[in-house]
């Protein structure tokens, strides 16, 4: 066998340069791993800490529990995470939870508790290990244990998915109804050109005091006529319109994020008021079949419901666009132009002009009595005392047309004392249409 120094080992002399290189290298590794060691380990004075001013977690104990979640299930979502403050495993968890409160903050409660501290409460709410996650959706479904990953985006999803949605889809059959029942309450929409209402719409519509006191509606961009109405040329873009006869429209200017949004709308917000709203004298609530959409329209359809409020009730000349069927938004907002228009050069002079217009498609008995000679056309009625009405003069041709600048003429031609009124046979209005009214109880499709 070999006698000499065998390799790597310090034989010959212990303060040799190799020597002291071999043992600086031992102990580096030897730091190396002691430090690796120390890391994995779960350090023994680790605890789960939820501070108030780092946090957006709401941390519960057993007797507030029903006070801050069972007692609103029949409207609310919330999550609840189980934990033991000395665990490694809640602790690392903490920073994803809070990731979850952060960005369901006011939208749903996302709240924790110690089973450390409330043993018994944990294992009557079936918890045998932490970390875990209960999810309280609103009633009649059941509280239930997260089974997903324990990551931010699976469980704010699931949160999500259980938020109450009280917002009403948008569409031209249900708009005017959305705008004009409940009329103290503020009409908020989202113009969106998403399918279906974002979380924070959602939580908006269902939050405590909105869900009595605000009405939420979505619009598709492909909602042409609403898009047009409101003038939105972009996605998302938020408007409120408010006033007993709808008569404030207020685009939203700020950031969209719920906060934000909550604050904007809370400045219009009627807190104590309930879900009904009597009529004078104590009467019971307009219901949706009952609503007047006319009194929000700039310019409304005649018809017989409208009429009275439209034309025939308090002073003014009534300018009245004739149709062989609807009128397209286009039309509207041509006439919308018009009467803002001549209602800035009456203003000093004490004239009063009404618009609105009426499909002679419906109603036969007016097109018999006004008898245009072609569509679209127009007149101007006089409600008053003895009823009359001059109509638009086409022309032998039919060269005058009933657009912008043919109205403008016949009106120009009024106000100038040239027109020439025809009387209303025998003084007696001719027999409205008879339309049908939506199926009682039956709501428009969301």
């Amino acid at each position: 066998s070999s006698t000499g120094p065998q390799r790597g080992l310090c034989t010959f002399s212990p303060w040799s340069p190799s020597c002291s290189q071999s043992r600086a290298n031992m102990a580096l590794r030897r730091s190396v791993l002691l430090a690796a060691l120390a890391a994995a380990a779960p350090k023994a004075d680790a605890k789960v800490k939820i501070e108030a001013m780092e946090h957006d977690i709401m941390q519960i104990t057993a007797q507030n529990f029903d006070g801050i979640i069972s007692k609103f299930r029949d409207s609310a979502v919330s999550g609840l995470w189980f934990f033991r403050d000395n665990s490694a495993e809640d602790t690392k968890f903490l920073d994803e939870y809070n990731k979850v409160a952060s960005e369901l903050k006011g939208m749903a409660k996302v709240c924790a508790i110690n089973c450390n501290e409330y043993d018994v409460f944990c294992e009557k709410q079936g918890v045998k290990e932490t970390p875990t996650v209960m999810i309280y959706p609103p009633n009649p479904v059941p509280a239930f244990k997260y089974e997903g990953k324990m990551e931010q985006k699976a469980i704010a999803g699931k949160i999500a998915r259980f938020m109450p949605d009280m917002t009403e889809k948008l569409t031209k059959d249900n708009i005017d109804k959305f705008l004009t029942t409940e009329p103290s309450k503020p009409k908020v929409m989202l113009f969106s050109n998403k399918k279906s209402a974002p979380m924070m719409w959602k939580a908006l519509s269902s939050e405590t005091v909105f869900k009595r006191t605000v009405k939420f509606g979505f619009v598709t961009e492909d909602q042409d006529d609403i898009v047009k109405r409101f003038k939105v040329s972009k996605f998302p873009t938020v408007i409120m319109q408010r006033g007993t006869k709808g008569e404030v429209k207020e685009t939203y200017k700020g950031e969209l994020k719920f906060l934000a949004l909550k604050d904007w709308v809370n400045l219009h917000s009627e807190s104590g008021m309930g879900d009904k709203l009597a009529g004078a004298g104590g009467g019971k609530e307009e219901s949706v079949e009952e609503a007047k959409p006319w009194l929000v329209q700039e310019v409304p359809e005649l018809t017989a419901k409208s009429h009275q409020d439209v034309c025939f009730k308090g002073e003014g000349l009534c300018v009245i666009y004739l149709k062989d069927g609807e009128a397209s938004q286009g039309e509207i907002d041509m006439l919308t132009g018009l009467s803002k228009k001549f209602t800035s050069q009456l203003s000093d002079r004490g004239a009063k002009m009404k618009w609105m217009w009426m499909n002679l498609a419906v109603e036969g008995a007016y097109k018999e009595l006004f008898a245009p000679t072609q569509y679209p056309s127009a007149l101007v009625f006089n409600p008053h005392k003895r009823l009359r009405f001059t109509l638009m003069d086409h022309g032998e041709d039919g060269e005058v047309k009933g657009d912008e600048q043919g109205i403008t003429k016949l009106l120009d031609k009024v106000l100038g004392g040239d027109a020439r009124f025809k009387m209303v046979p025998g003084q007696k209005l001719p027999a409205w249409a008879q339309r049908e009214a939506p199926a009682a109880g039956k709501k428009a499709e969301l």
